[in-house]
């Protein structure tokens, strides 16, 4: 099938849509990302009822044992994988209504991540030529820094709105797992997705030659 004909279109921008649900109904499953401990309360009985010793024990474990699960931010790790190798599939007015569910239903500022996350895409679409001709090092070094801006600009704004932004160390380990795990987003876009990027002298969707 012609990567550009219209019902390939079609069926990638639907298959964006369907990825993009699975990984906000992910998000939105009951995981823990605060702090757990070893013994949990409703597993281990009360301090007051136990020897003292096993409790000062069992306090020194929970401080030492306690741990942050944090997942990567997929969504914008595969819109970004997307936008680079077939801007075509995720259109502008596509990603701003998935980032924007996305928002309502993570309950996030509606509005504000999902408008960095869709200029941050724009942008690599704009720079997807430069990045094709260069090394995946420079890739992933763009979607870092891109990443990381986002971050700061959200930080920002929520700032000056008074708003309370996310926890740093949170939001700090969520930046680093989806840097790290990126090149695992690209391979699965490639491989096993068959988003790759356009080769050279290919026709656009505009006519243009990539």
């Amino acid at each position: 099938m012609d990567e550009l004909s219209p019902a390939r279109l079609f069926l990638m921008r639907c298959a964006f849509v369907v990825l993009a649900l699975l990984i906000v109904f992910f998000h939105l499953l009951p995981f823990d990302t605060q702090p757990v401990s070893l013994f949990a309360p409703e597993l281990s009985p009360p301090l007051a009822s136990i020897d003292p010793a096993e409790a000062r024990l069992r306090a020194l474990l929970d401080q030492g044992t306690q741990r942050i699960l944090v997942g990567p931010d997929l969504l914008i790790a595969f819109a970004f994988a997307w936008s680079l190798r077939r801007p075509e599939y995720v259109p502008a007015v596509l990603l701003a209504g998935i980032f924007l569910l996305s928002d309502l239903l993570l309950q996030r500022p509606p509005g504000l991540w999902a408008l960095l996350t869709l200029l941050a895409c724009e942008n690599l679409k704009g720079r997807g030529r430069s990045l094709r001709d260069a090394t995946f090092g420079a890739e992933w070094i763009a979607v870092a820094i891109l990443l990381t801006g986002i971050l700061l600009a959200n930080r920002i704004v929520l700032s000056v709105l008074l708003v309370t932004p996310p926890q740093l160390r949170l939001s700090l380990l969520e930046l680093g797992v989806t840097v790290l795990i990126y090149p695992i987003v690209v391979l699965v876009t490639s491989t096993l997705m068959g988003v790759r990027r356009a080769a050279p002298g290919e026709l656009d969707a505009l006519g243009g030659r990539a």
